[in-house]
């Protein structure tokens, strides 16, 4: 689908992909109007699947998702790189340095892919029973029952468990992420195995029934007497996981070289019509590289086989060998209909001098795309302004009608010039040189303003502080994303301001991100495409202090305000003005220099692997619907491209 498909087509009510016990860890509080009839009264909803406004694109019997191959064969291998360092294998605890591919072994009552990426990937809000066989709830969705399948098990053979989900849910509020913790015991107070194979969660009274189903359809699903066996719990470090009840397992762990997945023989789940032409390599390889020069290498000599790049340098220049003229490698590039991720350089807002908005758009003009995309990046890339960039929920010129409305009926929340101007864009610079003087000027005047002067070259305030920002960078990361920053750091430093950056080891990095012990890092939230209480995580006010999904630390009142109104919508009109105006106030709070978004897939992989056609519009799907051929395998070694 392009981006800029209809709403009608897919009704979105969650961000975008990422694993759904991550993405709906915070519930928003909001009054719900009360009905007439009690709940014996109410007519109980049993489906094989969900999305908040009752439609769902398969129907209950259907064979599989559309996009899939159904014949795709098994077998072969799919090999990766992860640049940097682990040092874990459990990714829940907010502690250590854990893959993806820790994730991959877990399966939820709600199906997921495995690599994060939604599920199905061709519709946006709806989700369908894996180890549920169905799901009942009222019309209020003041509770939800999950009906399990009796045949699901993890890879030791023991069986899945009503009891296994109850412990799962309490074992995060007791352990896990605090912000997740926080919000969901006030808000889903009672959980309950009514047997061994039937689960019932109990939502508290009042407050929004958005992604309640989801956030409790989507906890991984974990081995309760393995945890009572070990003693283990979500602080360990796992470097020997549980057991999962998914189609991958591991097979061997050295967080010095590599992690090796194996599709589980006996996976109880692998003729499910959710799962038909789904998960196809028998073996998931991750090689671990120091840096993302030694890791190109490694490609090009075949040490792994899919490359999935992001530094416009390589795209651009670097893939001219001889296995890719010769077709040895396939170099593509393949459609992308998500909303591309709102990366860029985020403010600490935690730090006293970025409190000041006119200090933040100072330094955001010191920033010269039009120079980075043509001198360092090929002319690759379009500049991004939106959270939402390309899709119908992009803000764009001044408010109006039920948008306006909204933003209007907040009062003294939403400024003034939000409601008669145009939506905030990113400045614009001269692309012939990198310090654009006009744009110095202007930045240099915001900084006089503020109280920012110059006193021996330095921007210093009324006490003689000096105007310090240090920008936190891991060393691991791309060559040309670091003389990006680089060069936009010498440009602060032009007009007086002492900016420096850092480079760290990724441990190192990782830890200062979770503390935000930095004043700017390159970083990103999450597109939306439609609503969900994962908003209040990423955007919202109530875990801004320590959120890991937040690192600027945002804490706004109008935003919290449309999030709420957003939740509140009751038709999908109304929710659709209120994420356009949240759009909106996102860009208006001015807590990230807006960089760049590609919106394709540049992918390189060794001419094994086939793919559906038509990818799907939210996601490419490598690790998902991808598969192996043979027949292209056997030349590749007989030719000795590959050993």
């Amino acid at each position: 689908m392009p981006r800029a498909q209809t709403r009608a087509a897919t009704r979105p009510s969650a961000l975008a992909p990422l694993p759904l016990w991550l993405t709906t860890m915070t519930i928003s509080v909001l009054a719900l109007l009360a009905g007439s009839a009690t709940a014996q009264e109410q007519k109980v909803i049993k489906s094989h699947g969900y999305s908040f406004y009752g439609d769902l694109t398969y129907p209950e019997n259907f064979e599989h998702f559309d996009y899939v191959n159904p014949d795709a064969p098994k077998g072969g291998e799919i090999s990766l790189p992860f640049v940097g360092t682990l040092d874990s294998m459990n990714p829940y605890s907010g502690k250590g340095r854990a893959h993806l591919f820790s994730i991959f072994g877990f399966e939820s009552l709600l199906g997921e892919a495995p690599s994060g990426e939604p599920l199905p990937a061709d519709v946006y809000g709806e989700s369908y029973c894996l180890l549920c066989e169905s799901l009942e709830y009222p019309e209020d969705k003041s509770w939800v029952i999950f009906n399990m399948r009796p045949e699901a098990q993890f890879s030791d053979g023991t069986p899945v468990t009503a009891h296994d989900i109850v412990f799962s849910h309490n074992l995060l509020l007791d352990e896990g992420l605090k912000s997740y913790a926080d919000a969901v015991r006030k808000r889903i107070p009672k959980v309950e195995a009514l047997d061994d194979h039937t689960v019932k969660f109990t939502f508290a009274d009042g407050i929004s029934r958005r992604s309640l189903i989801e956030t409790v359809g989507g906890v991984p699903a974990w081995p309760k007497a393995w945890f009572e066996e070990t003693g283990n719990g979500l602080k360990d470090s796992w470097m020997d996981p549980p057991p999962g009840s998914g189609a991958y397992m591991v097979e061997s762990v050295d967080l010095t070289k590599r992690i090796v997945l194996k599709r589980n023989p006996d996976y109880w789940g692998k003729d499910l019509p959710i799962n038909r032409g789904r998960m196809n390599f028998d073996r998931i390889r991750l090689e671990i590289i120091s840096d993302d020069t030694s890791a190109f290498e490694a490609f090009k000599a075949g040490e792994y086989t899919f490359r999935a790049e992001g530094d416009s340098k390589k795209w651009a220049t670097g893939y001219d060998f001889s296995k890719v003229t010769d077709g040895d490698i396939v170099k593509a590039e393949l459609p992308d209909g998500s909303p591309p991720t709102p990366s860029g350089i985020i403010f600490n807002l935690g730090r006293e001098a970025l409190q000041d908005r006119a200090v933040r758009e100072a330094v955001a003009l010191m920033f010269n795309f039009e120079w980075t995309n043509e001198s360092l990046q090929y002319g690759l890339f379009n500049h991004r302004a939106s959270f939402t960039q390309d899709t119908p929920l992009m803000a764009q010129g001044a408010p109006e009608g039920a948008e306006l409305a909204l933003l209007e009926s907040l009062g003294d929340l939403v400024p003034a010039e939000m409601l008669s101007e145009p939506a905030v864009v990113p400045h614009t610079s001269d692309s012939s040189r990198l310090l654009d003087r006009r744009n110095a000027r202007q930045a240099s005047k915001l900084l006089e303003e503020a109280g920012w002067t110059v006193q021996n070259g330095m921007r210093v305030n009324e006490a003689g502080e000096p105007l310090r920002l240090n920008f936190l960078m891991n060393s691991s990361g791309s060559p040309t994303i670091s003389a990006v920053i680089e060069n936009f750091v010498g440009n602060l430093t032009s007009i007086g301001i002492d900016a420096r950056l850092e480079k760290v080891d990724s441990s190192q990095y990782t830890a200062r991100e979770r503390d935000r012990d930095y004043d700017m890092i390159y970083d990103a939230y999450a597109a939306f495409l439609g609503t969900g209480t994962g908003l209040s995580q990423r955007y919202g006010s109530e875990a801004a202090e320590f959120s890991l999904f937040n690192p600027s630390g945002l804490a706004s009142p109008m935003v919290d305000a449309i999030i709420e109104a957003s939740l509140d919508a009751e038709t999908a009109e109304e929710e659709d003005a209120a994420l356009m105006a949240l759009d909106r106030a996102l860009r208006h709070e001015f807590f990230m220099i807006p960089t760049w978004y590609n919106d394709s897939y540049w992918v390189a992989y060794y001419d094994q692997y086939d793919h559906p056609e038509e990818i799907p519009a939210y996601a490419l799907g490598y690790l998902d619907f991808w598969w192996y051929d043979k027949e292209g395998a056997e030349q590749l070694r007989a030719s000795g491209a590959l050993r």
